[in-house]
């Protein structure tokens, strides 16, 4: 006797000992791991299963690497049909394991043991867990189960009783093969999931300009798609040429390739050719052992016309990839044709391959005309529309970036499954702002690729945005060590140390990066805030002079001195160099920067007191950029802040219905808003509720913490002074956040006017101790405004509550 089961979620039905997996009345086709990956975890539903429970259950003594059981999840979800941000049956706890979510009913309890005594493979007995579900033994045979009577149909047909004849034929064949040479025996991989390989530039035969670069990038895109190849970054590739005293742009020949596989520390080099034959054309690929010269392996395609030249360049990939050792189930899986992946036009990719080439050597804004004009070439082109969408996102012009993100989006069926998991999650950080579901395709695409360092970069980014540092700085790190020599990680931990108050880990990860000849406005940003939270005038000014004359970064550097200026109460100079950074920027075209200086600057106006100023700037300021995210939050703050409540309210209705699933419009800035004007209706009352991101920072969202200062201007009107003093105290302790935002400035006073209400509630010690530090916090602000302009409303309001606490 033996037990079976067959169990039933949602539409899916599992059949144990059939080991079969059907949907409705189609069976959907698994290999035998994912198979038995699913059954493991639906015998189990609710229960966290590790990936070292079900390496345990499924694979017991075959050596696997770290990628099978993301492999199979990701295997599974496709059969079950979720899509980037799904749960509706497998939840990913990143650190903990994998959880069935769907309820399961077990359908046929129980299946006798066969009739001439012969016993069943059994793969589900063992006792019942906590949760009611079985615990996964996995049994040793793999082949379809036969019945007893379909074995005695066998026994007695021809086919049985003819097998030992065909025995002898098959001995006698072999015999043969040995005799001519031509026995084959099986080799192992040539290539393991930890050897990286180095692409070498494609050899254009043919005398068409077609071809260059627009081969290497569509080899680029192809290999790619493996989970199982490891190309070596272009940033390490950068690194290591530099090692070799070659500059950036050193083409890649067979011979350069080899050796710089050496100097990296690479398994091998694949070289690829293309020549013509006529009106043909023959693509061909070669894998080649850079440390002894051995070929790996050799494909060659010919293709009938031009235009079909990358369809047999990626045939040509595919083969070369099983050659090379991968499984033929994932290049089965993650194997997207390229005139797909990337685009039928060979035009379009060159533009394309252009624009990667020019912002390896420039950067963003030359790079963009390239992207651009492949999105001319071919309007389905989703890899060029997200990296258009990039590039606006690098030159904070948000409104345009979510644009062409969205159009990938739509577009994202016309790309590779590595850059369609990329597509999805930018979409819904950027577009939508649904941040757990950005983090949910970033966590499938780590799973299905777990050396990619990309994926860890982004997931950083994400969790920082949610203010999980230290999730983002151990993720980041992950990457590192995947991609010692990416620059995106050092950029990255250099926005997010200081957000966490390790300003001494930011300077060591700046001096890493420049080391390794890196450069981003980041690190002169993070430059410029330590001297000033040091008041190092001479740092300041230095890392001011990095900004000038570079037009797309010189108004970051004016938009910094402003805010300094304005932090210290200097308000008619913060007012001219706002002036010359929103001038700045109209000149590069980037008018949603200089709209966001100016939105900056109406709600640092409403802070001060000057109710008229403020007005004039968040009107100037929409009428620039009138769809910016940004800016019609600063703007609607800024009316709100300055008693202009229909105004702000009108702009938060429309902010809600353009997002209304946006994680920090919803949980952040719409409350605000709503907070403040509740405040200038006199209904102190509706205090802001906490949120569980209020100190989350993304790589364009600084908030300078104004939901904060909001939350205890309101506890301050509420007359709750401990609640108010424990606000304005958080923005203190989050210099690395703040920088030089008014809000820091401020919070002085806050902390001030927080005492007194405390001590006017208090009696004796405890009143005095309040006294005390209201003199304390009120000393300090009028020291940082000691040179202020003096007909800051705000000030004189400072002056006179400071002469009654004395």
């Amino acid at each position: 006797m033996t037990t079976g089961r067959i169990f039933q979620f949602g539409k899916f039905q599992i059949d144990a000992l059939a080991r079969t997996l059907r949907r409705e009345e189609t069976i959907v086709k698994l290999n035998s791991r994912a198979f038995d990956v699913l059954l493991c975890l639906v015998q189990n539903p609710g229960k966290i299963l590790t990936r070292e429970e079900l390496l345990k259950s499924v694979w017991q003594d075959a050596f696997v690497d770290d990628s099978s059981v993301p492999q199979s999840i990701s295997l599974l979800r496709r059969a079950l049909e979720e899509k980037p941000g799904d749960n509706s049956y497998i939840v990913t706890l990143p650190g903990r394991g994998y959880q069935f979510a769907s309820e399961v009913q077990v359908v046929s309890p129980e299946i006798g043991a066969s009739d001439d005594g012969d016993t069943l493979p059994d793969v589900s007995t063992a006792a019942r867990g906590n949760s009611g579900g079985f615990i996964f033994q996995k049994h040793t045979v793999e082949t379809s189960v036969i019945t007893t009577n379909e074995k005695r149909a066998q026994l007695s047909s021809p086919t049985a009783r003819s097998r030992p004849l065909m025995r002898a034929v098959a001995v006698g064949t072999v015999l043969a093969l040995l005799a001519g040479g031509y026995f084959y025996t099986r080799r192992g991989p040539k290539l393991t999931e930890k050897d990286t390989i180095v692409l070498s530039d494609f050899s254009n035969n043919t005398g068409d300009a077609i071809f260059d670069d627009t081969l290497n990038t569509a080899l680029d895109v192809s290999l790619r798609q493996s989970p199982f190849l490891n190309v070596l970054s272009d940033s390490k590739v950068t690194e290591t040429l530099q090692l070799m005293t070659r500059p950036a742009g050193t083409k890649l020949t067979p011979e350069v390739a080899r050796d710089l596989c050496q100097r990296a520390g690479s398994k091998a080099y694949i070289a690829g050719a293309i020549g013509s034959l006529g009106s043909e054309y023959v693509v061909s690929l070669k894998a080649v052992n850079c440390q002894n010269g051995d070929l790996l392996a050799q494909e060659q395609v010919t293709a009938a016309s031009k235009e079909k030249a990358l369809g047999a360049l990626g045939e040509a990939a595919s083969k070369l990839r099983s050659e090379l050792g991968e499984s033929l189930a994932t290049v089965q899986q993650f194997d997207v044709p390229l005139s797909r992946a990337t685009t039928s036009s060979l035009a379009a990719l060159k533009a394309y391959s252009l624009g990667i080439k020019v912002f390896n050597q420039t950067g963003d804004a030359e790079a963009l005309r390239h992207y651009q004009r492949a999105i001319e070439l071919d309007p389905n082109f989703a890899m060029a529309y997200r990296a258009v969408g990039g590039v606006y996102g690098n030159l904070n012009e948000q409104e345009r970036a979510r644009e062409y993100l969205a159009k990938a989006f739509q577009l994202r069926e016309h790309a590779s499954e590595r850059e369609k998991l990329t597509i999805t999650a930018d979409y819904y950080e950027y577009v939508t702002g649904q941040l757990d579901k950005a983090s949910q395709a970033f966590q499938e695409k780590i799973e299905s690729y777990p050396r990619d360092p990309l994926g860890y970069n982004d997931l950083a980014l994400l969790f920082s945005a949610q203010g999980q540092y230290e999730k983002a700085v151990e993720t980041a790190r992950q990457g590192i060590r995947l991609a010692p020599g990416a620059k995106q990680f050092y950029n990255n931990l250099a926005w997010i140390y200081p957000c966490m108050q390790r300003f001494d880990e930011t300077r060591q990860i700046i001096h890493e990066a420049q080391q390794r000849n890196f450069d981003a406005d980041i690190f002169h940003q993070d430059l410029y805030a330590f001297a000033f939270l040091e008041a190092d005038s001479a740092a300041m000014a230095q890392q001011l002079q990095w900004f000038a004359g570079k037009p797309d970064y010189e108004m970051e550097g004016i938009a910094l001195a402003s805010a300094t200026e304005a932090y210290g109460g200097h308000l008619g100079k913060a007012r001219g160099l706002t002036k010359q950074a929103v001038g700045s920027a109209l000149r590069v075209d980037n008018k949603e920067s200089g709209a966001g200086y100016l939105a900056d600057a109406a709600v640092q106006e409403a802070a001060y007191g000057n109710v008229v100023k403020a007005r004039q700037a968040a009107a100037e300021a929409l009428k620039l950029a009138p769809a910016s995210q940004g800016v019609e939050v600063e703007a609607a703050l800024a009316f709100a802040m300055v008693g202009s409540a229909d105004r702000a309210e009108s702009l938060a209705r429309d902010l809600n219905k353009r997002f209304p699933l946006d994680t920090q419009m919803q949980s952040l800035w719409l409350p605000a808003i709503q907070a403040r004007v509740a405040l200038t209706r006199a209904n102190p009352g509706a205090v802001q509720a906490l949120s569980p991101i209020e100190f989350g920072a993304g790589a364009s969202s600084n908030s300078c913490l104004y939901h904060v200062y909001l939350r205890g201007e309101a506890y301050l009107a509420a007359g709750q002074g401990t609640a108010a003093a424990a606000e304005f105290q958080k923005i203190l302790d989050h210099s690395g956040l703040v920088w030089n935002c008014w809000t820091g400035a401020l919070a002085h006073l806050g902390l001030g006017r927080a005492n007194i209400l405390q001590a006017r509630t208090s009696q004796g010690a405890d009143a005095d101790a309040a006294r005390v530090r209201a003199l304390a916090a009120y000393k300090d602000f009028l020291t940082l405004w000691k040179d202020a302009d003096p007909d800051i409303p705000i000030l004189k309001q400072a002056n006179a509550e400071y002469s009654k606490v004395q």
